[in-house]
């Protein structure tokens, strides 16, 4: 495998370390204006890579007079929706805001279930990393566009460590455990990366599927958990501000680096 596409796996994982790591370096929770921005910042940053990393690929994939150029990523995000809606109802995690969700009754630990939240999330983000070099090894992507979405989603990453540490250490966590705990929800992303890889590789004629449905994953996220959360209270207009920044980045990266 081309180094660039190793470095596209772990990247983002490397994102997820340094922002758990400002567990260290802030003695108090995130400001809650410094939050706002944070998430919608995130949130356009998935939203461009859904478009452009994922979604416009599968789309190219086929002529212009295929009908499959549409059918194939509406079929492939829908399901991606569904399977995070699945994930969301089976699994008990609870958010930020001390939220509950999923099967009640199975997991009583207020932290492992923060994690599974934050796991929850990082899925999609895994799969979408996966499926773009699964691409590029089969020269439907280039090198770029993988490496590309590996950095933003890293960028969106760094805030993301610093959203999940900090409020576990608020919990009572102790620093370290914080950190760590941090940096284990990212490890989801190189796994469901490499379970992504894999099953592209074994039939790749799926991978239109893969991009789109990855796609969906990741917007269910967006709309689901993060602008939500952005806008509630007072400055939502912050987070507005943060996802058009964000969103401007992932896109001036994926067209650059593509």
């Amino acid at each position: 495998m081309d180094y660039r596409l190793i470095l596209s796996l772990l990247i983002p994982l490397l994102g997820t370390a340094i922002g758990s790591a400002m567990v260290f370096l802030l003695r108090q929770k995130l400001n809650e204006k410094l939050l706002k921005i944070l998430l919608g910042f995130a949130s356009g940053v998935m939203i461009a890579a859904a478009i452009w990393s994922l979604l416009e690929p599968a789309i190219q994939s086929y002529g212009e007079k295929d009908f499959k150029r549409w059918l194939v990523p509406a079929i492939g995000f829908i399901i991606g929706i569904l399977f995070l809606v699945l994930l969301d109802r089976l699994i008990p995690h609870m958010h930020a805001d001390n939220k509950e969700e999923g099967i009640r009754g199975k997991i009583n630990s207020k932290t492992f279930k923060m994690l599974l939240a934050v796991t929850i999330h990082n899925i999609p983000e895994g799969l979408a990393v996966g499926v773009v070099i699964a691409g590029a090894m089969n020269n439907v992507i280039s090198l770029g566009a993988a490496l590309s979405l590996s950095i933003g989603i890293a960028i969106q990453n760094f805030p993301e460590g610093a959203i999940i540490s900090m409020p576990l250490k608020e919990t009572g966590v102790s620093k370290t455990k914080a950190f760590i705990l941090g940096v284990l929800s990212g490890v989801v992303e190189p796994i469901a990366a490499l379970i992504s890889i894999g099953l592209t590789n074994i039939v790749s004629t799926v991978l239109p599927y893969t991009l789109s449905f990855a796609a969906g994953a990741m917007i269910y996220v967006v709309v689901d958990e993060l602008i939500p959360e952005a806008n509630e209270g007072k400055n939502s207009s912050l987070a507005t501000i943060g996802l058009s920044v964000g969103f401007v980045v992932m896109m001036i990266l994926d067209i650059a680096l593509g």
